[in-house]
């Protein structure tokens, strides 16, 4: 079983958090509609790093960006999102 660190609760099951989508594939709201479908739709699926949206839905509620290798499930790095980030 694969195990985050939270920025907030530390180091928590995999099975806490809920997987949003990478970063590469978020839409800004004025995007033309096919820029947006082929962001969302057609996006490559590349081996390697890739950086991941992650929400720890069942402690913190708080959103992360993960930092994880897709093959080998290596996650080098993770940092907090949003109104409950840091400065």
């Amino acid at each position: 079983m694969m195990q985050f660190t939270c920025p907030h609760c530390g180091p928590r099951a995999q099975s806490e958090f809920i997987y949003e989508r990478t970063v590469d594939s978020v839409v800004p709201l004025d995007a033309p509609s096919q820029e947006a479908m082929a962001k969302l739709f057609t996006r490559s699926n590349p081996r390697g790093v890739d950086d991941e949206i992650w929400r720890h839905t069942y402690g913190c509620r708080a959103w992360m960006i993960l930092t994880r290798h897709r093959v080998t499930n290596e996650i080098s790095g993770c940092r907090a999102i949003g109104p409950e980030a840091l400065p």
